[in-house]
């Protein structure tokens, strides 16, 4: 028995034009999944879907008409689904509590929480009618400490571990397991000003006892782990990949 074999599953990435997303894309198909890429570019869809031969349905997470589309076109096309990975979100602007603009604060919540209710609610029905499957949903390290700079960003990811927890429970009686994993620094795009930025990796890594950031793949290999038969028996967690930033005293 291979457990990380996904001959014969659908899957959609949601986030899946680049870094986590995509390299959790890249991972399910190696493993033999049907993965449906998506993100709000339709460029950047239509770009990815064709390098890696697979569909491709842009979606703004924030527009439920979109998210039906993405969820009733990935059922049509291939018959079903039977994994769902929310990975789509933003930072929003940083800086404390005190001056928040409470517009970005709701933009920052409906994507990276309010999303995830809003697909899962479409489409852990159709994981349920395949006979079960797994979702994950992509939290934060920022979500598990105390934060000064990306405060709406890690209250959603909060919420994000906790909507795991709540959909587990609810869900798991047909079968469907949902998990959160929660990355920590990560090197992306993105993440390219701070690992350039020497004082700010000094500090960093000597917060993680792995003293280096991780790797998209080692969060796409969390990823395979909990969409597969390895993972089976795990539902409700929140799996933290962050090379032990989280445990450590900093010394």
């Amino acid at each position: 028995m291979n457990l990380f074999d996904l001959h014969g599953k659908v899957a959609i990435i949601t986030g899946s034009t680049r870094g986590i997303g995509l390299a959790i894309a890249r991972a399910l198909q190696d493993q033999g999944a049907k993965v449906v890429i998506s993100s709000e570019n339709a460029d950047d869809c239509d770009r990815v879907g064709r390098e890696m031969g697979t569909l491709a349905i842009p979606a703004d997470v924030t527009d439920a008409r979109q998210l039906e589309k993405l969820v009733h076109g990935t059922a049509d096309h291939h018959g079903g689904i039977d994994i769902l990975v929310c990975n789509a979100g933003i930072t929003g602007r940083p800086g404390p509590f005190a001056t928040v603009d409470m517009d970005d604060f709701d933009q920052v919540m409906a994507i990276n929480l309010r999303s995830q209710v809003t697909l899962c609610n479409l489409a852990l029905p159709h994981i349920a009618a395949r006979g079960g499957g797994s979702t994950i949903l992509i939290s934060s390290l920022s979500g598990l400490r105390g934060n000064s700079a990306i405060n709406a960003y890690a209250l959603a990811k909060a919420g994000v571990a906790q909507l795991a927890r709540n959909l587990a429970v609810e869900w798991g009686p047909r079968n469907v397991r949902v998990n959160a994993i929660s990355p920590g620094f990560i090197r992306t795009e993105l993440s390219a000003p701070l690992l350039a930025d020497a004082a700010f990796m000094q500090r960093r890594m000597a917060m993680t006892p792995l003293r280096r950031p991780g790797e998209v793949h080692e969060v796409a290999g969390a990823a395979l782990f909990l969409t597969s038969a390895a993972g089976a028996f795990v539902t409700g967690q929140n799996l933290v990949v962050d090379g032990g930033t989280l445990i450590s005293d900093g010394t």
